[in-house]
């Protein structure tokens, strides 16, 4: 399930569309260093390697703050290009979408 939307967002990346991917919830746990590279669905590349690919391509992994802060997670955690946000900008972000997908 974890790789379905990295899939989407750099299929969409070479469209010329900008994707958008927040973790929230137990999600957090893929933005932390290290857990993404021990995931991987046959035929792909690992999780680590999909997430790479996204925000090499100038994208932000945004990451619910509460979320983190919950599960005791610091920011200093996160892997590089991961962004701890709070529920006021998810909000805003969503409510400029031309379209949300939910994973």
């Amino acid at each position: 399930m974890a790789s379905i939307p990295f899939i989407l967002a750099n299929t969409a990346i070479a469209i010329d569309v900008t994707p958008v991917i927040i973790f929230q919830g137990e999600a957090v746990r893929l933005a932390i260093k290290e857990y993404a590279e021990r995931i991987q669905v046959e035929g792909y590349n690992s999780l680590f390697d999909l997430i790479e690919s996204y925000i090499e391509a100038g994208n932000k992994l945004l990451v619910c703050t509460p979320c983190i802060n919950k599960r005791g997670i610091k920011v200093e955690d996160l892997i590089e290009g991961a962004e701890a946000l709070g529920g006021a900008k998810v909000n805003e972000i969503v409510l400029a979408s031309n379209a949300v997908l939910t994973y």
